[in-house]
């Protein structure tokens, strides 16, 4: 049987250590070695990186994934979008959802693998649907978490239902790390006995399971397995590539990598890696074991962006307050999986409540939002207490909030004029509006300067 290799440096694994502050320039020299590693896929695109791009990096993230593609013609481009949120933190029409995905796929992106925060599966339905429209590979994804109303069984239902909307493949994303080996197997056994489609293994270091729930789930006959390069691995990234091959192949399974390739590939990023352990940008608390994780559930990003966050306020004592905050807040609202944007709401709320000293003093207002049903059906029951403090005893919606929201592309194109050069410009400032208009103003600022040195060398 042959494992599949989806390497994860170029987004998750560098989202979940430096928080996603990694500059093209920095992994330009190694794209060529990657293309020629044996991949399955690379994981380059979506997730916090658009946002990153436009926010800390200066750069077009369109212009990043042509960049990528061009450098590798020969590997699968993969991105992580967040069903009706895209890659922004609230729901998007579904005119905006069908281009943004189209223009994905157009510039350059191949795979694109689809989940809802909430296992929500209206909330993916549009973007599976234009996925397959534009002839790239829909992958669904289970957000999997522990909670008195998650079950294999319900895992199991979601995948059927995600295969009847047309998913090329399923994908369990552990997104905290804290799936157990036991517990890979036996899921991954029972989607095999129960969809028809190949199975899809992402998981985290950061509790210290990872290696072991990998090889689990491969023995249960998972056919793609999400990992790091071993320079960006561990900790809250996903396990290393290079040990997960060495040990699959004594165990007889085929490993389609070039070892050499990719040590080389390894050896490249242990410089990057370096750099930013001497900026101050790659925390060690981020590249710990975390086995207090499997009770927090708390994914590596966001518990980067937790270390961030207070330590910006200088309040990175009561982290471990925090962190006890978060599942109670979660069970608060219903046990919502913790990935984004629910693992920021919680979070966010979960650090309010704790720097506040008085337990929901101050409600964010994507939590009020949430508990009006504006990001799908709550998993669970949401507590009765906050829901009246924020209802006022009205009921949360229980539609589809994208079937209310009005179109949004022209509405975007008008307003921008001729600042928007594309529709991917258009997109940019749909997600994020005040950051794509910054950089606009950027890249007009560049333009000019690169014409006027132009204009001087021919004086």
């Amino acid at each position: 049987m042959k494992v599949n290799f989806t390497e994860t440096v170029l987004r998750d694994a560098n989202q979940s250590l430096i928080a996603t502050r990694l500059p093209f320039e920095k992994f330009q020299p190694i794209l060529s070695k990657i293309d020629k590693a044996g991949y399955f896929s690379v994981e380059c695109w979506g997730g916090a990186t658009f946002d990153s791009c436009l926010r800390y990096l200066e750069e077009d993230p369109w212009e990043r994934l042509r960049k990528i593609r061009k450098a590798c013609p020969n590997t699968k481009l993969q991105m992580l979008l967040r069903g009706q949120n895209l890659l922004g933190y609230k729901h998007y029409p579904d005119d905006v959802v069908r281009l943004f995905v189209r223009k994905s796929v157009e510039n350059g992106i191949d795979i694109i693998r689809i989940f809802d925060a909430l296992n929500d599966i209206r909330n993916i339905e549009v973007a599976v649907d234009e996925t397959l429209k534009s002839g790239a590979h829909a992958q669904g994804a289970i957000c999997f978490t522990r909670s008195p109303i998650h079950s294999l069984g319900s895992f199991v239902n979601y995948a059927k239902a995600m295969e009847k909307l047309g998913v090329n493949s399923v994908c369990i994303k552990d997104m905290a790390g804290i799936m157990s080996p036991q517990e890979a197997y036996d899921l991954v056994k029972s989607l095999k006995e129960n969809v028809k489609v190949p199975i899809v293994v992402h998981t985290h270091s950061t509790t210290g399971l990872g290696p072991m729930t990998l090889l689990k789930a491969v023995e249960a006959g998972a056919d793609v397995i999400d990992t790091s390069i071993s320079s960006f691995s561990g900790g809250t990234s996903q396990p290393p590539t290079e040990t997960l091959a060495y040990a699959l192949r004594q165990q007889g399974f085929e490993v389609g990598l070039n070892d050499k390739t990719v040590n080389q590939i390894n050896d490249f990023f242990k410089g990057v890696r370096d750099e930013f352990f001497k900026s101050g940008s790659l925390n060690p608390v981020v590249m710990s074991t975390e086995p207090e994780a499997l009770i927090y559930q708390i994914p590596g990003g966001m518990l980067s962006n937790l270390v961030a966050q207070l330590t910006a306020q200088h309040k990175l004592d009561r982290l471990e307050e925090v962190l006890e905050e978060t599942p109670r807040v979660r069970a608060d609202l219903g046990y919502p999986p913790l990935v984004t944007p629910m693992s920021q709401m919680v979070g966010v709320q979960a650090t309010n409540n704790v720097l506040s000293g008085e337990r929901y003093k101050n409600i964010s207002n994507e939590i009020k939002s949430y508990i009006k049903g504006e990001y799908g059906k709550a998993p669970g029951e949401i507590n009765k207490e906050l829901m009246e403090k924020v209802l006022g005893g009205e009921k949360p919606m229980t539609c589809r909030y994208a079937d209310l929201l009005e179109p949004g592309i022209e509405k975007a194109r008008e307003y921008l004029g001729e600042n928007a050069k594309s529709d991917e410009d258009v997109l940019s400032y749909i997600a994020f509006p005040a950051q794509a208009e910054a950089f606009f103003e950027l890249r007009e600022e560049r333009a000019t300067r690169t014409f006027a040195y132009s204009i001087k060398k021919i004086q």
